[in-house]
């Protein structure tokens, strides 16, 4: 049975490392197994100095005062600035970027993806050469609604993804404007172009 959303159609270049027995799954199911997913693969990593779940590349740079809680998997060239907080499990693929102050909860960042400053990311997974610029807000929880559970309107039908933490699926080389809004639930497509002080929102 073919999933009506799969990682392989937004993320297609990274069907190897992690993903590699992934490709074929719905992200939500990624994100909610997130701990899980990024323990298991500490044991198959060489060139990083692994400290109580938490794996750094020798050519990743860390800022002082930055919080990196386990699991986590800080990838080759990756850069993790002053302030930023990572929790709830997070993998930075190479050369990924995040800045000062952001925060990052559940976060797969894939190849060259950057989040900008003052930005926070929850429960997502973000597509190589993907760009998230400052300010940029991706939620992951309807405070909103009675109803938690996440619903997305995507291709003329109505995904139910049986969760209620969930941000995005943002596609390789999409870009998110400065101090846009990504509501919970939200699949962008590779190159798709958020605008500034946007909102996106496709709760069903």
């Amino acid at each position: 049975m073919t999933l009506p959303c799969r990682l392989r159609d937004f993320i297609p270049s990274s069907a190897d490392g992690i993903f590699r027995d992934l490709i074929d799954h719905s992200p939500w199911d990624v994100t909610s197994r997130a701990e899980a997913i990024i323990d298991g693969a500490l044991s198959q990593l060489t060139g990083y100095l692994i400290e109580n779940g938490v794996a750094i590349h020798r050519r990743a740079r860390i800022e002082a005062g930055a919080i990196i809680k386990p699991p986590a998997i800080i990838g080759p060239g990756a850069f993790v600035a002053h302030g930023a907080y990572l929790r709830g499990g997070a993998f930075l693929d190479e050369n990924c970027i995040i800045g000062p102050n952001c925060e990052a909860k559940t976060v797969f960042m894939l190849k060259g993806s950057k989040i900008a400053h003052l930005s926070f990311v929850g429960d997502s997974i973000i597509g190589a050469g993907a760009n998230i610029e400052a300010g940029a807000i991706i939620a992951n929880y309807r405070n909103e609604y009675e109803e938690k559970r996440i619903r997305i309107a995507f291709g003329g039908s109505v995904i139910d993804t049986s969760v209620d933490k969930f941000g995005a699926l943002v596609g390789e080389n999409a870009r998110i404007g400065a101090n846009a809004v990504v509501a919970p639930g939200a699949l962008l497509r590779p190159g798709e172009i958020v605008p500034r002080l946007a909102l996106i929102d496709q709760s069903a």
